[in-house]
């Protein structure tokens, strides 16, 4: 293994860093907005999105409520996905078995595994999802987030366009 090719040839660094402010509110509300705790929707922020890493990775924080949420077992042709849990209990999948994954806690997808991730725990629960490279996952999300607000329907046949649109592969 080695250090890939250098992407910045200048002879002098850049102030170039980009600070996002963790008192920043969410970019999306997955689901209705809700006063009731235990409705509490999915709360995404976008860390960093591909646009803005230069397509190398897309970084987001998670904050599920208490009620159950996350996608089914998927996999992915183009991109890496990882899951690094800050807060609660969310259940990991990774292709085999189903665990716990409890603060601390990391899974790595490579591309075509399959995985899947949920909160049944009751409780809320946050983690860090990154994307390698950094794919425009933020469509696919906000999509999803409109189809739960509004409470659309989707035929199978629109469920697959959404997929294949968003490099997500169902099992």
């Amino acid at each position: 293994m080695s250090y890939p090719e250098p992407r910045y040839l200048d002879e002098h660094g850049a102030a170039s860093g980009v600070f996002r402010s963790a008192d920043l509110p969410p970019d999306l509300t997955m689901g209705p907005k809700t006063d009731d705790p235990a409705e509490r929707p999915t709360e995404v922020h976008y860390l960093g999105t591909g646009a803005s890493t230069g397509g190398a990775f897309g970084l987001y924080r998670w904050e599920m409520g208490p009620r159950k949420s996350g996608p089914s077992p998927h996999f992915h042709r183009t991109i890496t996905e990882s899951f690094y849990v800050l807060d609660g209990t969310i259940r990991l999948y990774n292709g085999e078995r189903w665990v716990d994954g409890r603060p601390g806690d990391f899974l790595y997808v490579p591309e075509g595994g399959i995985h899947a991730f949920c909160n049944q725990s009751g409780e809320p629960a946050s983690m860090l999802i990154l994307f390698t490279p950094g794919a425009p996952r933020e469509a696919y999300f906000e999509e999803l987030a409109d189809i739960a607000t509004t409470g659309r329907q989707l035929t199978p046949e629109e469920w697959t366009d959404v997929y294949l649109r968003h490099d997500q592969y169902m099992v």
